[in-house]
């Protein structure tokens, strides 16, 4: 990508160049506003990489903290698939884990569900308007995803709260028994009891394909790509500055897209958000013969999601507590290649190792999209958790709503900062 002229001005700067600042790039540039992307580098080549790809409707309810003993009993074992943590590392996140645990009761889910449904009802729009654009609907599939449950009586107890959410906020799914299953995808062995379909949530074969697509959309419209270090943020003379690597840009407003770095650059500036970064995993494999997934397909009893990508299929893992830069132990692919495997026929690996990667965390799930509260000029996008793909996009036009003093498309207020 070009190199910018030295100390060169713009209207604004987002830091992150994953799905999250992409996005937000393009709907200030939209709005007529010069903007500058910086990175490191190059456009959706980390978290934005190696997710599950999946743009969710039915997002109301979010990781919990276990609330019954034999679950927290079970975790606390450290050898589910679902979760692993470093040992090590629990003192540090003891304060984010007492904070989800307060977080997860009934009432706390209820209004998560509520402030997410809005925002949530234009994901898939804000996609398609932006891969229209960029020509990326060749990556997009319309097909829905599935969650299986091994069990009828882990499926009465844990789809009930999801189903009874689909009800209230409108959003389309079935109930299939196995034979249902296997019908809708029939490379898929019968394992499932019953299952969810949700019709409604939309998949990728390339997420990191998709947000480089938006990053030359973004660019094709005008927009300024640079390599940078985010940590070189200063104030100075009402202007924010950041040094490039050719040089340096300055802008009045900066907007903070870091994911899971995000608090190395807001920690100097003061401030003290509760957050957690959840490492997770993901491995390519071949599948035997003809065999075939038409959309992914989530192992609730396992905690990981099988789709198909171009690079093969993609088993995703639940969640890693441990230092976000600590070397990658990848357990739980271990854990869950085997069950993969008693589902759906696969081959050999594609890669030799499993990715890692990591998803920037706040305990009530909700992403912070807005202004800081104590440096004017600096905006946040960050903390999208596990549906930071989802949200990219709708996020992105909230924060460009709000710098250009539009009527928000949805309410701002449960997405503030000042909420901690």
């Amino acid at each position: 990508m070009s190199a910018i002229p030295e100390a060169r001005r713009y209207d604004a700067i987002v830091l992150g160049a994953g799905i999250v600042g992409v996005s937000a790039a393009y709907h200030l540039f939209r709005r007529h506003r010069s903007v500058l992307l910086v990175d490191r580098a190059e456009p959706g080549e980390a978290t934005s990489y190696g997710n599950s790809g999946v743009v969710e409707r039915e997002g109301f309810h979010p990781i919990v903290f276990p609330r019954r003993l034999g679950a927290l009993m079970r975790y606390a074992r450290n050898d589910e698939p679902a979760l692993h943590y470093h040992l090590g590392h629990l003192p540090a996140v003891s304060g984010f884990l007492w904070k989800l645990r307060a977080q997860s009761a009934p009432a706390r889910l209820a209004e998560y569900g509520e402030a997410m449904n809005p925002i949530l009802s234009h994901a898939a729009a804000e996609h398609g308007q932006m891969a229209a654009k960029a020509r990326a609907v060749e990556y997009f599939r319309g097909t829905g995803w599935l969650r299986g449950w091994r069990s009828r009586e882990a499926f009465a107890t844990e789809a009930a709260p999801l189903i009874a959410a689909c009800e209230r906020y409108g959003v389309k799914y079935e109930v299939l028994d196995g034979h249902d299953v296997t019908d809708l995808e029939p490379d898929l062995a019968p394992v499932f009891a019953r299952a969810l379909f949700l019709p409604e949530t939309v998949s990728v074969s390339s997420p990191g394909g998709v947000t480089k697509s938006y990053a030359r959309l973004f660019e094709a419209m005008g927009g300024a790509f640079a390599h940078g270090d985010a940590l070189t943020l200063r104030h100075e003379r009402e202007l924010w500055r950041v040094e490039l690597a050719d040089g340096a840009a300055t802008a009045p407003d900066v907007i903070v897209a870091l994911g899971p770095w995000s608090m190395d650059l807001l920690r100097p500036l003061g401030y003290r958000f509760p957050f957690a970064v959840k490492r997770g995993y993901h491995q390519h494999f071949r599948a035997r013969g003809d065999a075939a997934l038409a959309r992914p397909v989530v192992d609730m009893a396992h905690g990981y999601v099988l789709t198909p990508m171009r690079q093969g299929y993609r088993i995703t893992t639940g969640i890693e507590f441990a230092r976000r830069d600590a070397p990658p132990t990848p357990v739980q692919i271990a854990r869950v290649v085997p069950q993969a495997r008693a589902l759906f026929p696969l081959g050999e690996p594609v890669e030799p190792e499993p990715w890692m990667g990591a998803r920037p965390c706040l305990p009530d799930s909700l992403p912070i999209v807005g202004p800081a509260p104590r440096h004017p000029g600096l905006w946040l996008d960050f903390g999208h958790g596990h549906l930071g793909f989802t949200l990219g996009p709708a996020t992105g036009r909230l924060l460009a709503e709000l710098i250009t003093r539009e009527m928000p498309f949805v309410d701002p207020a449960p997405f503030s900062a000042v909420r901690f």
